[in-house]
This record gives structure tokens, sequence and C-alpha cells, in this order.
């Protein structure tokens, strides 16, 4: 599939701002504008909220409608240059009957975020254009102390740099899950505690692997399997499948069960490696538990012994986190562990 490059973003540009799913701009409007203010300080963005960016949530809930307006408004605009997910949610599924396809491959340009914004990647996957599963504005760009080193690398040598694409390596600088409540303004000024860097985990695999990047949040893709929007078999080809699962953190019982139909859909046949994200809100103790359920289902079940198999990395619902391009060309490097990605943008 021939995919869409989006011009790459430069200082002085103007991003939209769209709520998707759950109103969290209208809840914690601190938070919303410390990602709004880090955002223009650090990328020198503008950040344009949508027309309904920042309802209630009670409002947006009732209006997917205006939602998936609001994404259309903003790729049609032609003085925005990007789109950015505020934040994420569970319902960006109900925006789908309302999303124009030709919209979106007539007016292409970044679309940047991750979790329940899984449905829009997969829509401009279908609109044949690359996407970026990274953060949000109140997720990761509005990080309390600053956005960290580690996620602005990425991002910019993937958004800003037309020429490198991306070398991703392993976080040196510690992560973590520790909460702060959004609810009191003070704790955006308080460091979040930072756990030890820790490596990530390789189940399988020597040498170089070659693929294209497709996944995200295995929660929301389970809600879009069997409709329009998910990915045809042929697209799965020597595809790299990236999943993380969301805050709510499923039970690696039920993880088996999601994997074990990504077999019976014959979707681990085709694939060409196994990346998984750092299990939202679990204890470093219980990763074990989810890296046993892989390696039963992709190497004992479906017999995947040639296939690379990657755990605990930094993207998804973890922080610091590294951003993926959809259907962007990917190198990993056991021996060096990293991967090497493609230019996304042009």
């Amino acid at each position: 599939m021939n995919m869409i490059k989006p011009a790459l973003l430069q200082p002085g540009d103007r991003v939209a701002a769209v709520t998707l799913s759950w109103g969290g701009p209208y809840v914690f409007p601190h938070r919303f504008e410390a990602g709004v203010r880090q955002i223009r300080e650090v990328l020198r963005l503008e950040v344009v909220p949508s027309r309904h960016a920042l309802r209630d949530p009670a409002w947006l809930l009732r209006n997917p409608a205006a939602r998936a307006d609001d994404l259309m408004e903003a790729f049609a605009d032609p003085s925005i240059k990007g789109i950015i997910s505020s934040i994420g949610g569970d319902d960006s599924i109900r925006i789908v009957p309302f999303i124009k396809p030709d919209i979106i491959r007539a007016h292409p340009k970044v679309f940047l975020g991750y979790s329940d914004a899984t449905v829009t990647h997969l829509a401009c996957l279908k609109s044949g254009l690359i996407s970026f599963y990274g953060p949000s504005i109140m997720s990761g760009l509005a990080e309390n102390k600053g956005i960290p080193g580690y996620l602005l690398d990425s991002l910019r040598r993937l958004l800003f740099d037309p020429d490198t694409g991306a070398i991703i390596r392993e976080n040196q600088g510690g992560w973590t899950r520790d909460f702060l409540d959004w609810g009191d303004p003070l704790n955006q000024e308080r460091r979040r505690a930072f756990r030890e860097p820790s490596r990530w985990n390789i189940l399988q695999g020597t040498g170089c692997y070659r693929g294209h990047l497709l996944g995200g949040c295995a929660d929301v893709l389970e809600m879009v399997k069997q409709t329009d929007l998910w990915p045809s078999l042929d697209l799965w080809d020597n595809a790299i499948l990236f999943l993380e699962n969301s805050e709510n953190a499923v039970s690696p019982q039920i993880f088996k069960q999601w994997l074990r139909n990504y077999s019976a859909i014959g979707v681990l046949d085709r694939i060409g490696g196994f990346l998984f994200g750092r299990p939202g809100h679990m204890k470093p103790e219980q990763f074990q538990a989810y890296d046993d359920v892989i390696q039963q289902v992709l190497v004992a079940e479906c017999g995947r012994t040639d296939i690379p198999i990657v755990t605990q990395m930094d993207f998804g619902h973890t922080d610091p986190m590294f951003t993926l391009p959809y259907m962007t060309s990917c190198e990993i490097d056991i021996a060096g562990r990293r991967m090497t990605l493609g230019a996304a943008v042009s």
C-alpha cells in the first residue's frame, strides 16, 4: 500500500487540538493549558483548540458526530499543519460513521496521539495517510516539570526532520507510572517519582529484522475488529505488530485470549515481528506474566520462532514514551538493542 507522508512540522505552525473521546480539557483545564504551553515553548507550535475540544464530557458523549466534525475540519483547514489528540478515553469508536476518508486523503497532515486515538490512526491508514502513535497534549506533552528529553528526541526526529527518520534506543533516564492527581493544579509543578531505567526484554531474535509498523492500543483494537477500519490481511504481511494495553491493564488471561484471536484471524501467521509496550499501571513484578502469555501464543501455539519478540518497551501507557509512525519502515537490531525508523514526513 502506497502511503502518503504528511508535510513536516516547522516552528510557528498552527496545530489543532481535538478531543475525540473523553472531555479531559474541560475537567482539568490547567493540565490542558500546561500541555499547550509546553508545546508552544519547546516545540514552537501554536495550539488551536477545535470547535468542541473544550466541551464538557457529558456533551461530548452525546455528540460523537461533532467530535468527528472537529477532526474533519482540522484536516480540511489549510492553516492547520498538524493535529494532536488532547487526551484518550473509551468511545472514539462512535465517531467512525462520521469520518470522511476522502477529506483525510485530500488534506494529509500530521496526526499524533495514542490510546483511544488508535481509532483515528486506523482511519488515517484507511485513507492512506501515515500517522504517529505518540503523546497527547494532556499526557506526555503536559508532563510535570516539562516534556521529557526521551520523548522529545523521537518526536523531533520523526515530525520535524524530513530526512533522517529516527533511531530509538532504550531509555536511560528512568520511567514512571507514578500518579499525581490532575485535580490539584499544584501537582503540575511536582516532578513524578521515576524508577530506575529498565532494559527492553528480548524474548526472541538475533540479528536484524525489517518490516513496517502496525498496531496500537490492544484494548481499542478489540473494538475495531470486524469494522471497516480493520486492516486487510495483506497489510499484515511482514508487519511489525506493536501492542500495548491501557491504564486499565487487562489481565494476562484476557490478553492471551486477544492474542489467540489475532492468530485465529490470520494475523500472527503473517507478521514479521512483535513489540509490546510496558504494561500500563502495573508493577514490574507483574510484567513477566504478560511475557509468558506472549511466548505461549506466538511461539508455543503459533510456532513463530522466526520473528523478533521484544517486550517492556517505552511506548503507550508508560512515561516517557517514544513515537511510532504507522506503516513506516522499521529495522529492529537485536544485538544493538535499537530500532531504526524510516522518514515518515516529507
